[in-house]
């Protein structure tokens, strides 16, 4: 594999030139993120055209005539009060998440004019809001949808324009008028001025509210019966996150799954089963092959139990979806460039905005180089990753979202280590491979339309599509057993050609009715869809290699065909589901699904059908959540699973029944601090059936009598102590065996699972003073003994305690970070379910971000 160390240099230098120039003309002004501890004279204010990031979540449904064009890029409005003062009145606009508002004001005549971009009015009863003669001075208040981006409040006075001061709130955006002047303070002959404050954005932080995995509608999280956990991007750049894998440390009941052969993907454990299928902006991922970078990643959301009854097959446990970032209406550009160790350089760049003048056409664009050595020997990365998105206000209720993301991956592959004793008694470092052999070469194709129409206030049609199509060239040495002497280790050469095909088109109705006093969100889809996995194996002879004094050199024989095959699914699949309102402190949700697959598996040296047969499924769900506070939501759910066995057949030459996952699940998600802080309690049961066991008449076959249950607690509490301190701390007991067995004993531990696992992180950014901008973070993970094999031969995978800290320093538009990882140096493993992988000693990466 050749590298190239001079191109994230070029790339950069290239990058801020190009930024630069583009800044220049556009003549944008970046917003500071210092909190304002004076107010300025409106003469005084340069106002601000480049939003922070896009961070806000989806929209909620049916509530807007422009929510189809602004998706989640717009701040939502979703009330206006208009309270009386001693010296006025104060208006404040109450966004959906408590985010700021930016506000470009002037008058006319009598008339205060306050128009406030990147914002959505999502009013329940109407369009706009009016009040007439709110107190003496005032002739009439408005807030009113301007256009598709921006809000526009207008004040108009009885004889003269009033005084106002705009302040940020917990709840949205405050405008506090003055009607009469302070003739004390005021010439009767001095100029009127408006006095107004104007306040960055604020972060999300690290509590997101609401998420769409869970019912694939923009749903408070409160409201849906089942655990779901939200990492935003605030974490991923507060964390240094380079693997998404690395996110798992923040979710109770999720362990890091290993990519095939060091590949990084978003595999994960979740509830004691392997999460072999996720989710890429709502559609499946089969990310066995695929790599996935984490530069153009808005948040991840990690839904635990059961999900077919949205997503079709699956494991029981439950499932990851990342949400991309999407084009924003006001231009943003950010370049960053992160060093760190083993020879560790990744610039990225982010550029976002409009391409043309009535903002009808969106853009954004990612891009991200990396290259680094490792501290595993002889192992190497290099890749180039783009993702361009485009967006079509095609009308007031009808948009479109072109989506597309390349990614080269190449890396030596590298399995790691056998699970035996042995092995856990060399360095991290030792490489098992052969140097000039072990390779692999990733070419990864994702691209996507979302399309969404709005009927009416209530009724919304969006159809979506998306291909996924990988190919990976690969050469790896297979490691075998150890011979008897205990450090003698057998090896064979391998090559492969492999592909991954996905293609899927959804199409969906949602509609919000109401059937006497009782609301319903009901959503309707179709979704047809095609996986194909298709490999070509051959192997050589090699010579072995004593692990603990190895000679490398060694050259492959003769290549001979092993086995090539192809396997996959031609799926329709109709769902159904309801969010029902009885009370606004009692939810209903149900909803079921039904697959037709029809499943083949085929050797494609000899053409020959080794499994081809049909499947239909249906995946229940139901639940209920009842609030008896505003801030507490008590929730119950049951839910089903299943997973089509497509590589067995039983003695009798017979297809075996999907494995069939039901899970019971209560909990208690509780808000603190204003809603600023929240916590999640879940119990919760599943039982796997179906499994697959060694057919007692003729072991070669197998019968379906197996069983695997796992039960357990999580509690995560997350959000915001302290304005500037963030926290996620989570705990899980995670109790996951085999229930019933033919030949492995019951009450085997599932392998990879620790039955306790936990993890602090939290961060603190000074809020004023000579200091303000400088921020800390730290981080403690702990996760118990696993079991490195099933059946369970006494072999642990060692339980370990990591540290993590953090430095940054933020000042106007820019921003500087050392994160140090694994600070202690631990030595830890994780798996993928049987081979072991070393992984990172201490660790550091810097990092500089600007935005123009």
């Amino acid at each position: 594999m050749k590298r190239t160390k001079l191109l994230p240099y070029l790339l950069l230098s290239n990058s801020v030139g190009v930024l630069v120039a583009t800044s220049a003309l556009a003549e944008v002004t970046p917003i500071t993120q210092s909190p304002i501890t004076e107010i300025p004279r409106l003469s005084e204010i340069e106002f601000p055209l480049t939003p922070v990031k896009g961070r806000v979540q989806q929209p909620e449904s049916g509530k807007s005539a422009v929510v189809a064009q602004v998706d989640r890029n717009l701040v939502q409005v979703t009330g206006v009060q208009v309270n009386p003062t001693e010296m006025g009145l104060d208006i404040i606009l109450e966004t959906s998440e408590g985010f700021a508002l930016q506000a470009e004001t002037r008058s006319e005549d009598n008339t205060l004019i306050a128009d406030i971009p990147n914002a959505v009015l999502l009013l329940p009863e109407s369009e706009a809001f009016r009040q007439d003669n709110p107190v003496e001075g005032i002739a009439a208040v408005t807030v009113t949808q301007q256009d598709v981006n921006s809000i526009r409040v207008t004040v108009t006075g009885t004889e003269a324009v009033p005084t106002a001061a705009v302040i940020s709130s917990a709840s949205g955006l405050v405008l506090s008028l003055t009607t009469a002047p302070d003739t004390a303070e005021m010439p009767p002959d001095a100029p009127e001025e408006i006095e107004i404050v104007v306040t960055a954005e604020p972060e999300i932080g690290y509590r997101a509210p609401r998420a769409t995995t869970g019912t694939r509608t923009d749903t408070p999280i409160r409201d849906v019966p089942q655990s779901i956990q939200v990492i935003p991007q605030e974490v991923i750049e507060d964390r240094q996150v380079t693997r998404l894998s690395e996110l798992a440390d923040n979710v109770s009941g999720v362990q890091p799954s290993v990519g095939y052969g060091g590949l990084p993907s978003n595999q994960t454990f979740i509830r004691g089963f392997r999460s072999g299928v996720n989710l890429r902006d709502g559609f499946r991922d089969f990310g066995f092959l695929s790599p996935r970078d984490v530069s153009n990643i808005e948040r991840v959301e990690f839904l635990r139990g059961p999900a077919s009854v949205l997503y079709g097959n699956l494991e029981p446990g439950g499932i990851v979806n990342t949400v991309t970032e999407q084009p924003l209406p006001n231009p943003f550009y950010e370049v960053s460039m992160t060093v760190g160790n083993y020879d560790f350089y990744r610039p990225t760049i982010d550029l976002t905005g409009p391409l043309t003048e009535n903002r009808e056409l969106l853009y954004r664009l990612n891009v991200a180089y990396e290259n680094a050595d490792s501290y595993r020997d002889f192992n190497e990365n290099e890749t180039i990753f783009i993702a361009p998105v485009l967006t079509w206000n095609i009308g007031p209720r009808t948009t479109l979202t072109t989506e597309v993301e390349y990614q080269n991956y190449n890396y030596t592959f590298d399995r790691g280590f056998r699970p035996e004793p042995e092995f856990l008694e060399l360095p991290r470092s030792r490489f098992l491979g052969e140097p000039d052999f072990n390779d692999a070469e990733v070419d990864s194709f994702f691209g996507s339309y979302r399309f969404q129409h709005e009927f009416s206030d209530n009724w919304k049609f969006r159809q979506g599509f998306s291909t996924i199509i990988v190919n990976s060239d690969i050469q790896e040495v297979n490691l075998r057993p150890l011979e008897d002497d205990g450090r003698t280790l057998p090896r064979r050469a391998s090559k492969s050609d492999e592909s991954q095909e996905n293609y899927t088109l959804q199409n969906e109705f949602i509609a919000e009715l109401q059937t006497g006093s009782i609301g319903h969100q009901i959503l309707f889809g179709l979704e047809l869809s095609r996986f194909e996995l298709t490999y070509d194996f051959f192997g050589a002879p090699l010579a072995s290699i004593d692990i603990f004094d190895p000679e490398y050199g060694a050259e492959p024989g003769d290549f001979e065909p092993s086995f090539a095959e192809e396997y996959g699914s031609n799926t329709i699949a109709f769902y159904l589901q309801d969010l029902i309102e009885v009370l606004p402190q009692l939810k209903i949700l149900v909803g079921g699904r039904l697959d037709w697959s029809d499943i083949f598996y085929r050797n494609r040296f000899t053409d020959e059908s080794i499994n081809d047969f049909s499947e239909f499924a249906f995946s229940p769900r139901a639940g209920i959540v009842y609030q008896p506070t505003d801030s507490t939501s008590l929730y119950f759910s049951w839910a089903k699973s299943f997973n089509p066995q497509f590589f067995s057949r039983s003695r009798t030459d017979e297809a075996f029944e999907p494995e069939r996952g039901e899970q019971f699940e209560i909990g208690v998600k509780q808000e603190f601090l204003d809603g600023r802080l929240a916590a999640n309690l879940a119990l919760y049961e599943i039982t796997k059936q179906n499994v697959l066991t060694a057919d007692p008449i003729d072991p070669i076959f197998s019968i379906q009598a197996g069983e695997q249950t796992s039960r357990g607690i999580e509690l995560e509490i997350v959000g915001e102590i302290l304005p500037g301190w963030n926290i996620i701390a989570t705990y899980a007991h995670t109790d996951a065996f085999v229930s019933e067995d033919n030949t492995i004993p019951e009450g085997d531990r599932l392998v990879g699972i620790p039955l306790n696992s936990a993890s602090l992180w939290t961060t603190y950014e000074i809020q004023q003073g000579g200091l303000q901008g400088l921020g800390f973070g730290v981080g403690v993970f702990f996760v118990g003994d696993r079991e490195a094999r099933l059946p369970n031969t006494g072999l642990e995978i060692p339980s370990y305690v990591r540290a993590d800290a953090r430095l940054s320093y933020r000042r106007d538009n820019w921003q500087a970070a050392v994160n140090f990882k694994n600070i202690f140096n631990t030595e830890y493993y994780e798996t993928q379910g049987f081979f072991l992988t070393p992984q990172a000693p201490f660790t550091v990466l810097g990092t500089i971000a600007v935005e123009f």
